[in-house]
């Protein structure tokens, strides 16, 4: 197994209907945590990259109903030294 992170910042907050869609993914084998956190607006999702890929991913996070507004990478940007 390898466990791989993908943070997606979305544009509106998510209805009921797409959290109860969201929580469903984790059903699909590959798919091992879904997190929100809403005071940023963001989804991580955990997933094996030996079953799945970031594409695949995605596609079932857009398909739950979830606009995607960006695909944030997960180790901030580093400040230039001066």
């Amino acid at each position: 197994m390898t466990m791989v992170d993908i943070l997606y910042r979305y544009a509106a907050p998510p209805s009921d209907a797409v959290t109860r869609a969201l929580a469903s993914t984790r059903e699909v084998y590959g798919i091992r945590r879904v997190t929100f956190d809403r005071a940023s607006c963001t989804l991580r999702v955990e997933y094996d990259a030996t079953r799945l890929n970031a594409a695949v991913v995605t596609k079932l996070v857009r398909e739950s109903g979830l606009e995607i507004d960006a695909v944030l990478p997960l180790i901030p940007a580093q400040a230039p030294a001066a």
